[in-house]
């Protein structure tokens, strides 16, 4: 398939950047770096780990080397756990001691991981040097690659420190889908429906055909469909970023980039309470899903035919590891650090119906249709 551009424009910033989508793309990642750098004499770190640079690190490298760029390597942990200070430290510690100035960049080669952590010490070296996101994982593509959110975790919560840093481009190239495992694809599929969920019917009926598609991803029929797909995906997250870039406190509106974090709020608490090992990050998300629908349900702002509905589209994304062994009452406690939380509240993001994201402070809702939903999500 020829390559698709999708463009994100910040009003605040006047910044302005490509997310190139396609298959084949990794082995021309040296011209795409120095036309979204405009200088190949810079030097750059290449912030992976291990097993993803194992199996893309030399392509990536020698096309960065090939056309004038200086190369430095960092690998990190692979996993939310490396997510952590200690790993900030050592990579901001590794772009001084590989002496990276202010005409230099990091380039993260990665999934959502690498890419939060790289982008956040981007932001931070120098007070701010040029980040290229190259992700490797279906969740990243879609969703941790574009908008400019960067973070750690900490022993408090998910991503409760990190920065707003946009890139200077994405490289997107599908072909790494053959890589992932099961889970990982299962994690990244929960992801999409996460957002074809809030986008309308038409990015959620797409989603639902690609699941019921072979995943066979040695096909480039089956990759192709699959780049269509992520450049909807990731069009549909342009918008909501262009127009709430760092998702203002005061903005409870349908197109708050809070609407972003729907199924993110039970799903980051049941991520902290396994100490970040138990759950990939999209399969947490995929339980918020259905606990996000179900608290709608019980909040008669969505019917039971719709929950059936999403429910369905998230079985089909692959199966979830159980959680029956997590107990409910640390789930429910880690709930109060949310990073959403505006003032004493908690906001939820519901929804009315597929494409009719709304934002209800938990203040608003029971305690007792929050502690309902639990026992049905956790029976």
């Amino acid at each position: 398939m020829d390559r698709t551009l999708v463009n994100i424009k910040i009003p605040r910033q006047q910044t302005s950047y490509d997310i190139t989508i396609g298959r084949g793309l990794l082995v021309d990642s040296g011209s795409w770096a120095a036309a979204a750098l405009g200088n190949r004499d810079s030097k750059l770190l290449i912030v992976s780990n291990r097993k993803v640079f194992g199996l893309y690190g030399e392509t990536v490298r020698k096309s960065l080397k090939d056309v004038g760029f200086k190369i430095e390597v960092h690998l990190i942990g692979d996993g939310e756990r490396f997510k952590s200070f200690r790993t900030l430290q050592d990579t901001l510690a590794a772009l001084s001691e590989k002496g990276l100035t202010r005409t230099d960049a990091v380039v993260a080669l990665g999934g959502g991981v690498v890419g939060d952590l790289a982008g956040f010490a981007a932001s931070l070296h120098l007070r701010g040097i040029d980040l290229l996101q190259i992700p490797t994982t279906l969740l990243s593509m879609i969703d941790s690659s574009v908008g400019g959110k960067t973070g750690i975790n900490t022993s408090f919560g998910k991503n409760l420190v990190g920065t707003f840093h946009q890139p200077k481009a994405v490289l997107i190239d599908v072909g790494v889908l053959r890589s992932l495992d099961d889970r990982e694809l299962t994690a990244g599929f929960c992801e999409a429906i996460k957002q074809a969920a809030l986008a309308g019917p038409k990015l959620f009926q797409l989603t639902a055909d690609i699941l019921k598609a072979d995943r066979r991803f040695d096909d480039p029929t089956v990759l192709d469909a699959v780049a269509r797909l992520v450049a909807k995906q990731v069009a549909f997250k342009a918008k909501i970023v262009r127009g709430d870039e760092t998702e203002a406190t005061d903005n409870d509106s349908p197109t708050s980039r809070k609407i972003l974090n729907f199924g993110h709020t039970f799903g980051h608490a049941l991520e902290k309470v396994t100490d970040y090992k138990y759950l990939r990050h999209g399969e947490a998300v995929g339980y918020g899903i259905k606990f996000a629908a179900e608290l709608s349900k019980k909040l008669e702002l969505l019917d039971q035919d719709e929950v059936d509905s999403l429910n369905d589209v998230v079985r089909r994304a692959g199966m979830l590891p159980t959680i029956s062994n997590i107990d409910p009452a640390l789930v429910l406690e880690s709930l109060k650090h949310d990073k959403k939380r505006v003032g004493n509240s908690l906001r939820w993001v519901l929804l009315r119906g597929i494409g009719k994201p709304v934002i209800v402070p938990d203040t608003e809702i029971p305690r007792s249709a929050v502690s309902s939903t639990l026992k049905t999500i956790f029976r």
